[in-house]
């Protein structure tokens, strides 16, 4: 069972590579994500990421390590704080926030931080639901 206060953090990065296939299955093509010309000429200067693949990151820990399987992701709130581009590493903190014991449900506190600069990059909460966690 988890307690308010536990936590879960993991490192990833995403290439242009899978930036792209991104592209492809979501449907955004989005010159922003993938068009270094066209992003040369934006306030951001290079491609970034798309905001829903960094919430799959989110997706993948919430439902395969914390709080894992049996977890039903109920819902997610993020602000995109600042960019992410391919080929950096970043750090994604989970940490419990509160929990609802009768409903087995949990508001978990989900961030990305500039694994380099500690600079908070994408703040949000979540709440899942899993009967033997919570």
């Amino acid at each position: 069972m988890y307690s308010v206060g536990d936590s879960h953090e993991i490192e990833f990065s995403f290439n242009q590579e899978q930036v792209n296939d991104f592209c492809k299955i979501s449907g955004d093509f989005n010159p922003l994500h993938w068009d270094e010309s066209f992003a040369a000429q934006t306030v951001f200067k290079k491609p970034i990421i798309h905001g829903a693949l960094i919430a799959s990151v989110f997706s993948r820990v919430m439902g395969m390590e914390f709080p894992g399987q049996g977890s039903v992701y109920l819902s997610q709130l993020s602000e995109f704080k600042r960019p992410l581009f391919v080929d950096l590493v970043y750090q994604a903190k989970f940490t419990v926030s509160s929990i609802d014991p009768v409903k087995h449900t949990a508001e978990i506190q989900t961030q990305v931080f500039d694994k380099e600069r500690g600079k908070l990059m994408v703040d949000g909460i979540a709440k899942a639901m899993n009967a033997e966690k919570f």
